[in-house]
C-alpha cells in the first residue's frame, strides 16, 4: 500500500473485534486499528461485524499500529488535517463550548470554530441550550487564515446522513413491495404508517375495501399494519402505501353470490348527484341512478331527499364484474314481501288459485 497521508481517506475490512479495538484490513503486513467507541452504540454494542467494509480516514503511524479514525478529533486535529478535511469533506468532531453571537464555537482540536445557528441541527430544530457541551460532527465549510478562521456546519453532516439513509430505504422500500410498519398518526386524509424509520402514507381510500369515513375507527396509533407499496417519489421524500391492496376482491367472485333480478336489503354508502349507492355487502356497492328514483327528477337535490345510512330495498338490475359495477332500482323490501306472502297464504281462497278480498269479506 502506498504510503498514507494524515486525514487521507480508505475502505477497509473489518478483520476483528476485540475489546476496545476494531483491526483493519491493509493488505499488507500490518493491520489498522480503529477505536471501536466510535462505532458504538447507545447500548455499548459494536455497530459493525468481521468481513463488513468501513470508511475510514488515516490518523498517523504510533507504535508500529497504523490509527484511523471514522472523523478526525481531539488533539490529532492539527492544522494540517483539518485543511485536508476541508478539502476533502472529511467529518470532523467538535465540542459545543457556548454561544455566541450568531450561532456556537465549537472546539475542534485546540482550534475554535464558528457554527452559525442555521447551520445547526437538521429540521427539527432546538433550543440552543440544548447544543451547548454536546460533542457534535461537523463539515468545515471555510479554513482560513491557516486554520484561524475556521466555519463548520452540523446541518451538513446529518443531511447526508439523511439522503445515504434514503438510499439504502429506496432498495428495501420499492413499488409492489410488502412492508410492515406501526402507524404513527391520524389525518383526515390517511395515516402515517413508520416503515423502518420513513413516515409512508397510507391514504384513507386504500384502508379498505369498504367506504371510510371516520378513520379513527378502523386504525389506531401504535397498531401495526402490513401494506403494499403503490408508489414512491424519493426526491420528494414521498411513499404512498396500501392495506386494501393486500385484501382479495369480492369482485372476483361476485357472480357466485349475486344474480340479475334478486332482491336486496342494503344501506346508502353514498349519495352523489347522479343517483344513490347502495352497500350489498363489504366492498361492493350498486348504484340506483336518479332516472329509477320515485318522485325524484333530475333538479332533485338527492342529498335532501336521502342519507348515509337509510336502509333501501333494491333490484340487481345489471352486473358488469369486469368494470366493477352493479346496476340497482328500487323494490320492496323482502320483509314486506315475506309478510304479504304469509297473509296471503293464510288467508288463501281453498276454491280458487287467488285471494280474493271481497270473497274473504263475505265468509265472515
Amino acid at each position: 500500500m502506498d504510503r498514507l497521508t494524515p486525514g487521507q481517506e480508505l475502505e477497509l475490512t473489518v478483520v476483528a473485534i476485540n475489546g476496545d479495538t476494531i483491526f483493519l484490513d491493509m493488505s499488507a503486513k500490518s493491520e489498522g486499528v480503529l477505536n471501536s467507541a466510535e462505532l458504538t452504540d447507545d447500548n455499548g454494542n459494536v455497530t459493525v461485524k468481521e468481513g463488513e467494509k468501513i470508511k475510514v480516514f488515516f490518523l498517523g503511524e504510533k507504535n508500529g499500529e497504523m490509527r484511523f479514525t471514522t472523523k478526525i478529533a481531539g488533539q490529532e486535529a492539527d492544522n494540517s488535517m483539518l485543511e485536508n478535511a476541508f478539502k476533502n469533506r472529511i467529518p470532523v468532531e467538535g465540542h459545543v463550548e457556548k454561544e455566541i453571537k450568531g450561532g456556537f464555537e465549537v472546539a475542534v482540536g485546540a482550534v475554535r470554530a464558528f457554527c452559525p445557528y442555521s447551520q445547526m441541527g437538521f429540521r427539527q430544530k432546538e433550543d440552543a441550550n440544548y447544543y451547548v457541551g454536546r460533542t457534535l460532527t461537523f463539515i468545515i465549510q471555510e479554513y482560513k487564515e491557516n486554520g484561524k478562521n475556521l466555519l463548520v456546519s452540523n446541518r451538513a453532516v446529518l443531511e447526508a446522513e439523511h439522503q445515504n439513509q434514503l438510499s439504502g430505504l429506496s432498495q428495501k422500500i420499492a413499488v409492489g413491495s410488502i412492508v410492515t410498519g406501526t402507524v404513527k398518526s391520524l389525518q383526515s386524509f390517511g395515516a402515517f404508517v413508520d416503515v423502518e424509520g420513513f413516515q409512508a402514507l397510507l391514504p384513507v381510500s386504500e384502508i379498505s375495501l369498504d367506504r371510510v369515513t371516520d378513520i379513527s375507527k378502523v386504525l389506531e396509533v401504535g397498531q401495526e399494519v402490513t401494506a403494499k407499496v403503490l408508489s414512491t417519489d424519493w426526491s420528494k421524500e414521498r411513499v404512498s402505501i396500501s392495506t386494501k391492496a393486500l385484501i382479495k376482491s369480492p369482485w372476483e367472485t361476485i357472480t357466485e353470490r349475486f344474480s340479475k333480478g334478486q332482491k336486496i336489503d342494503g344501506k346508502i354508502s353514498r349519495v352523489a348527484d347522479f343517483g344513490v349507492f347502495i352497500n350489498l355487502e363489504s366492498g361492493i356497492d350498486g348504484l340506483v341512478h336518479i332516472s329509477a328514483l320515485e318522485n325524484v327528477d333530475r333538479n332533485t337535490n338527492l342529498k335532501k331527499k336521502f342519507s348515509v345510512g337509510q336502509e333501501m330495498s333494491v333490484v340487481i338490475k345489471e352486473i358488469d364484474a369486469a368494470n366493477r359495477r352493479i346496476s340497482l332500482v328500487p323494490s320492496t323490501s323482502t320483509e314486506q314481501d315475506e309478510n304479504a306472502s304469509d297473509y296471503f297464504s293464510t288467508h288463501n281462497d281453498d276454491d280458487g288459485d287467488t285471494y280474493n278480498p271481497f270473497a274473504a269479506l263475505l265468509k265472515k
